[in-house]
This record gives structure tokens, C-alpha cells and sequence, in this order.
């Protein structure tokens, strides 16, 4: 990276001190940047991998930090899975399912951070692609890794629900606005004294206005952005803290530890008791995932090849330690797991907020963890139309000359934005009709998500062509990749498994359906139209100086040219 930006301080020294860049959008337009008056990492973005700089960098260490943080959610995230671990293999399913597989978490989040370090651009792990698969390889990988990626940012913003009714438990991926709109009645529903029952006709009612309030949040500037995303981390660690000394305090019948950590009780129906117990493994999955989510801002942080990766990694081992401690915590308090799992208002952390602390400090928490729930869905739906954004760059989806349009008073993508929250709304109206189809549906997405860290993790292991940016693992890497694509093999098994026997249609896991119609649908739209226009994410720029002393570079987009503000 140091020769990097020696490279862009060479080319500010040429004649009369002024390097230029010539960067030609995706219909033809050109325009000539000039590398004087652009900061480090805004020239170097334009010289090395060909893009124009369009946001104004305002993200530093503690902001960049909480949005990693943030996109986990820990707290309300738990608090909506944590009843699967339960079904699957009762207490000891959800501490040590937390422990092992947040390992296998955490070699994926180190593996995306060292890519993120090496290429900070907005379009994250599917412009690494470029860097490090073959010429020739490079559009089809390339491909199929955005549209994965596309598909798991979607889930993203959208993640996490868990209705729960007598026939099916789809207890962990789904909604996060879905999950904050369950969260917000289960509230409701405790200050009624439970008399109040939202219906799933509501549900999605609340979830609609609530997700119009986060593209209404995202159409603010990266300025205020900013500000709100660098309160969060504060606000959330004193919620874990002080729920989790509260409940410890106030617990009169509190489990031994030899129940938290040894109790093993399935009520899946799988046969062996401990293949279910695997099974809660997806809670953590669904937890500690959009590990690149921070990559997608890297346009707006000031030195990202430095602070993208380590909030990655510190954010990824705070939700590790934290998740895992919190889940013990929540085994020594919750009771008898059959009572909370029957719990009227869906939520069984809900229902032992309300059994331990009391209705005002069940709907206290509740509401805290509603509004951590929020900041997942605000600096989720950022990620997203950053990377609607940079797949619009290079012309990976339709229309984009549309979505890589920056609004000139926000200098955000506002279009890419509510197309976001349309995505967002149009997946869980699928809840009206049936919660297994959008189980299936949630299920895949975190698969593809996870695929689409996984294949430029492996094309960097295969083929050799790594360069290292200033965070990286050294030689540890290579084994901590290849765990990483290995672990993400088997979760993905118990991804597509149903988890209920008997199965039946409304139990049954349609994830491998709606994965091969995925895989099919991309691979026809490849063949069909993709390989006439699409080269691939934009390749390093060529950058030469002609006769009249102007650096040329034949490969960019379009827009404009904020000046930097740098935040520490």
C-alpha cells in the first residue's frame, strides 16, 4: 500500500505538479480527474483501481467501529434467535454451538478484513475478484459472486424474523425489519398485559412504515450518517451490560451451571439427539455474518485500508465474546424453556425480560432491543445501496445507469436507496402467504451471502495473485482461509436441512430449491445477455502519460467530485 500511494505522489509531481486521470462511465462518458486535488485515498482510488471518488469520506475509527458492530446487532439479533439453539439442543446447544461455531465466524470476518485491507472499494469482496482470479475468469466469477452478494445484501437489510406458531418454527433468519416490527408489538403487547395480540396482517403493516423510516434515515448525507452510526456502539454495550446484571440480580430461580452448559433436549424430532444439537449453529450464523458490510462504505472512510479491516475484526471478536456470554447469561435465567418458547408474543427473550425484570423492565429492554434492531436496519440498508451503487459502476445490474446516480445536495445514492427499501418490503409481504416460503427464502440468501465471501477467499488461496494491503494475517492467513471456506461448506448443509421432523409442507426447508433456481436464473441471464456488455468489476487502471503530459486511464465511472473531510 506504501508503494501505492508513492505511486499517486510520483504522478502529483509530474509537470506543474498536476497528474490527471481520464475515467470513462458506463455509457461512454468521459471526464478528467485531476490527482492534485484529490486526497490519498481518493487519488488512489481513481489511479489504482479506476474509480472516480463520489463520497465524502467522513467515517474514523470509532464511527467505522460501530458500524461494524452494528451490522450483528448482537443484542436484538439474539434476542431474536435464541430459541433456536433451544429447539435444537436445549441449553448446551445455545452457549457451545456459540462458542464453536463464532470460531468458524471469526476465520471468515479475518479472511474478508485482510481482501477488504488489500481493495477498500465500495463494491466490496466482488471487486476483489478481479485482483485475483485469471483475465479470462474474471467476468463469470465475477458475476456470480456480486449477484450472491446482491441477494445477501437484500436478506441483510431485511433479516432476522422469527414467528413462531404451532406447526413451524422459523426461529433466526428472516427480517430485521420484520424483527423490529415484532419487537415493537411485543412491547405493545406486555403493556397490555398480554391482551393485545398483533396479528401477522399488522406485523407487516408496522414492518412497511418502519422500513420507509430507514430509506428516510439513508437519504440523509454521509455527514449525519456518520454522527448517528458513532452513538450506536456506546448505546448498545451499555444495553448488553446492564440487561445482562439485571437479570442475574433480579433472577430468584436462576439454573446451576452444570444445566447451562451440560443440558442437551431436542424437540426438533431429529434422530440423534446430538445431529440436532448442531443445529444451533445457524443462530450464530445469523448473528455474526455481513462481515463486508463495512467494506461497502470504504469510499467514505478516511484511510480504509486501515480502519475497514480492523473495525472488521475487533467488531466480529466483540459479537464473538459478547454473544457468547450473553447466551449463558440468558441459560441461567430463562426458566423452563418450554414456557418461553410458548410465549404469546413470539419472543422468548421478551418473555424472560418480562418473567425476571417485570412488565416495566420487560418493556424496557424490549424496547432497547428494538431500537438496536433499527440500527442494523439503518447502517444495513447503507451497505446495500453502496453496493447497488458499485454493481451499477459496473454495469452488473439492470437500469444501472439509474442507481449510480449521486443526489448533488446529499452526495449519497438516493435512488439506489428506496430501491433498497422496495426490495426490503416486496420479500416479507411473502410472510402473508407462507412463513416456509419465506424461511426458504431467508435460509438461501445467508447461504449466498456467505458464498459470496468464500469464492474470492478461494480464488486468493488457488491462484497466488494476492498482494497484501497494511492488515493482514501473514502466513496464518492461508490456513485461516481455508478453514473459512470449510466451515462455510458445512454450515451450509445444515442451511438447506429442514429443521422439524416430520417433515412436511409447511416444515419443510425450501432453501435448495429457491438456491437452484438462484444458481439457474443467473447462469441463463449470463449466457443470455451478461457476457455481451459485462467485462467484469473495473481492473486496475492503466495509467500513462501521453505527449501533452496528461495521465490517461481508459476505465472508470461517472459523477462528481466532493473535496475529502477526514474524521479521526
Amino acid at each position: 500500500m506504501a508503494e501505492n500511494l508513492g505511486d499517486i505522489e510520483d504522478l502529483r509531481q509530474r509537470k506543474k505538479s498536476v497528474g490527471t486521470v481520464e475515467l470513462q462511465g458506463p455509457n461512454g462518458q468521459t471526464r478528467t480527474v485531476n490527482l492534485e486535488e484529490l486526497s490519498d485515498a481518493d487519488a488512489e482510488l481513481a489511479a489504482k483501481f479506476g474509480y472516480k471518488p463520489v463520497f465524502k469520506r467522513e467515517f474514523g475509527y470509532l464511527s467505522t467501529f460501530s458500524f461494524a458492530v452494528s451490522i450483528s446487532g448482537l443484542f436484538s439479533t439474539v434476542a431474536t434467535t435464541f430459541s433456536y439453539p433451544l429447539y435444537a439442543g436445549g441449553a448446551s446447544s445455545a452457549v457451545w454451538c456459540w462458542l464453536i461455531s463464532g470460531a468458524g465466524c471469526m476465520c471468515i470476518a479475518c479472511s474478508v478484513a485482510e481482501l477488504v485491507s488489500a481493495y477498500p472499494t465500495c463494491g466490496g469482496l466482488y471487486y476483489t475478484v478481479s485482483r485475483l482470479a485469471p483475465k479470462d475468469w474474471v467476468p463469470s466469477i465475477s458475476w456470480i459472486t456480486g449477484w450472491l452478494n446482491l441477494l445477501g445484501q437484500v436478506r441483510s437489510s431485511v433479516s432476522r424474523i422469527q414467528p413462531i406458531t404451532d406447526t413451524i418454527q422459523i426461529a433466526g433468519l428472516a427480517s430485521s425489519e420484520y424483527g423490529a416490527a415484532q419487537l415493537l408489538l411485543a412491547a405493545a403487547s406486555m403493556g397490555s398485559n398480554f391482551t393485545y395480540l398483533p396479528t401477522t396482517g399488522t406485523i407487516i403493516g408496522v414492518m412497511a412504515a418502519l422500513t420507509v423510516l430507514t430509506g428516510l434515515v439513508n437519504s440523509l448525507s454521509t455527514y449525519w450518517m456518520e454522527k448517528m452510526t458513532k452513538t450506536y456502539v456506546i448505546f448498545h454495550i451499555l444495553i448488553l451490560v446492564t440487561c445482562s446484571i439485571a437479570l442475574l440480580a433480579k433472577c430468584d430461580n436462576r439454573h446451576n451451571a452444570t444445566y447451562v452448559f451440560t443440558d442437551v433436549d431436542s424437540t426438533s424430532g431429529w434422530s440423534p439427539v446430538g445431529f440436532a444439537w448442531l443445529f444451533g449453529f445457524l443462530s450464530v450464523s445469523w448473528t455474526m455474518t455481513d462481515y463486508d458490510a463495512t467494506a461497502h462504505i470504504t469510499e467514505e472512510i478516511s484511510n480504509p485500508e486501515i480502519k475497514a479491516p480492523w473495525a472488521i475484526s475487533l467488531a466480529m471478536a466483540f459479537t464473538y465474546i459478547g454473544g457468547f456470554l450473553f447466551n449463558i447469561v440468558l441459560c441461567f435465567v430463562m426458566g423452563d424453556p418450554a414456557d418461553i418458547l410458548a410465549s404469546p408474543v413470539e419472543q422468548p427473550v421478551a418473555q424472560i425480560f418480562y418473567n425476571v425484570l417485570g412488565k416495566g423492565g420487560g418493556i424496557f429492554f424490549t424496547i432497547a432491543a428494538f431500537f438496536i434492531i433499527k440500527f442494523v436496519t439503518f447502517t444495513a440498508m447503507q451497505s446495500l445501496a453502496r453496493t447497488l451503487f458499485a454493481f451499477s459502476r459496473d454495469r452488473l445490474i439492470p437500469l444501472s445507469n439509474v442507481w449510480i446516480k449521486i443526489n448533488p445536495i446529499t452526495q449519497t445514492p438516493i435512488y439506489a436507496v428506496w430501491l433498497s427499501v422496495f426490495c426490503a418490503i416486496a420479500i416479507n409481504l411473502i410472510g402473508l402467504g407462507s412463513y416456509a416460503a419465506i424461511a426458504g427464502v431467508f435460509n438461501v440468501t445467508a447461504i449466498a451471502l456467505d458464498w459470496s465471501y468464500c469464492i474470492p477467499i478461494f480464488c486468493k488461496i488457488v491462484f497466488g495473485k494476492f498482494e497484501p494491503g497494511p492488515w493482514h494475517m501473514g502466513k496464518a492467513g492461508y490456513w485461516v482461509n481455508w478453514f473459512a471456506c470449510i466451515w462455510t461448506l458445512f454450515v451450509t448443509i445444515i442451511f438447506i436441512l429442514p429443521t422439524v421432523r416430520p417433515v412436511a409442507a409447511d416444515t419443510m426447508n425450501y432453501a435448495i430449491a429457491f438456491l437452484g433456481g438462484i444458481l439457474i436464473f443467473a447462469g441463463m441471464f449470463w449466457y443470455l445477455a451478461g457476457k455481451k456488455y459485462y467485462t467484469g468489476p473495473l481492473i486496475e487502471a492503466d495509467v500513462a502519460e501521453d505527449e501533452s503530459g496528461d495521465i490517461k486511464n481508459g476505465s472508470g465511472s461517472s459523477g462528481e467530485f466532493p473535496r475529502e473531510d477526514k474524521k479521526m
